[in-house]
């Protein structure tokens, strides 16, 4: 699979599947209780609980298993759950994620400036994504769920890195001319959708979410949010406006690019270079829509 690829001026994006760094063995061991006694133990307990339940349909060896292991912790219990919780939001959710493959959003992708994943980490080795819901948000052409399909697939693009698995997610949300084209896009149904699934559903270590040049007109979007917000998210949003020097408290500028005042340079890439990446992974999402809640022709 080509998961790495050099961009005519230099920059690389891609997915780095090696193992840990040793830095983030130490960190993994520091906040996930990430020992080779735990994580011996917790897989064994973990694929017990699986094996009871016929009704639901995941692999089961230590390489899969552990991306539920590392968001909870090492408590077999808790990742079970996610694991339930996971299948159910599927099952919820299949007239929209069934069949989602790389391939069903290449128009999306490739000719839509909507979502970005940010080419390194930032300081803390987390991953970074871009979501431009303002004024270049095209909403006749690109739905409030098509960016959802587009967010549930480059989360499983982020699965299966290692290392984001331990240093966890940092979402940041760019509002910049937004008008009220793209404020009656957001539905009440899709903000319930999108958080049901960061809170409840999403095997990852969501981070921070920071909200950047949103508008008064944001206001009514966040409405809509609001009252599904549950503390321990509420705790990690931050509010920006057009002031980065509030967000390089929280991401250092050496990390960021010029578009966010950062010292990198501008981002020369866009989903469309990022497309041939989601696509090498083909096999291993048409594989996770196949896992989940057994349904009655499976049996």
């Amino acid at each position: 699979m080509a998961l790495m690829t050099t961009l005519p001026s230099g920059t690389v994006i891609g997915l780095d599947v090696r193992p840990l760094s040793a830095e983030r063995v130490a960190q993994a061991e520091k906040e996930l209780r990430e020992t080779p006694d735990n994580v011996k133990e917790a897989l064994e307990k973990l694929r017990e609980m699986l094996k009871a339940n016929p009704g639901l349909k995941f692999r089961d060896d230590d390489e899969f298993l552990i991306r539920f292991l590392r968001p909870t912790k090492f408590y077999p219990e808790s990742a079970y759950s996610l694991m339930q919780r996971v299948a159910d939001f599927k099952d919820k959710n299949d007239w929209l994620l069934g069949g989602l493959r790389p391939e069903t959003e290449k128009v999306v992708l490739t000719e839509h400036n909507v979502v970005n994943v940010m080419a390194g980490r930032d300081q803390k080795g987390r991953r970074v994504l871009f979501v431009n819901v303002g004024g270049t948000w095209d909403t006749k052409s690109v739905t409030s769920d098509q960016i959802f399909r587009l967010f549930y697939l480059i989360h499983q693009g982020a699965m299966q890195e290692p290392e984001t698995q331990v240093a966890g997610v940092v979402v940041v949300m760019d509002f910049l001319d937004l008008s009220m084209k793209q404020v009656t896009a957001f539905t009440p149904a899709f903000s319930m959708r999108l958080l049901t699934f960061i809170q409840d559903a999403m095997p990852l270590r969501l981070k921070e979410v920071h909200i950047v040049n949103q508008p008064f007109l944001f206001n009514m979007v966040f409405a809509m949010f609001k009252p599904f917000i549950r503390e321990k998210l509420k705790s990690r949003m931050f509010f920006h406006g057009k002031k980065m020097e509030s967000l390089h408290k929280h991401l250092d500028p050496a990390f960021l690019p010029k578009e966010y005042n950062g010292q990198l340079p501008a981002m020369d890439y866009t989903s469309k270079d990022w497309y041939p990446i989601l696509h090498a992974l083909d096999d291993k999402i048409v594989e996770w829509n196949s896992m989940g809640k057994v349904k009655k022709e499976d049996k």
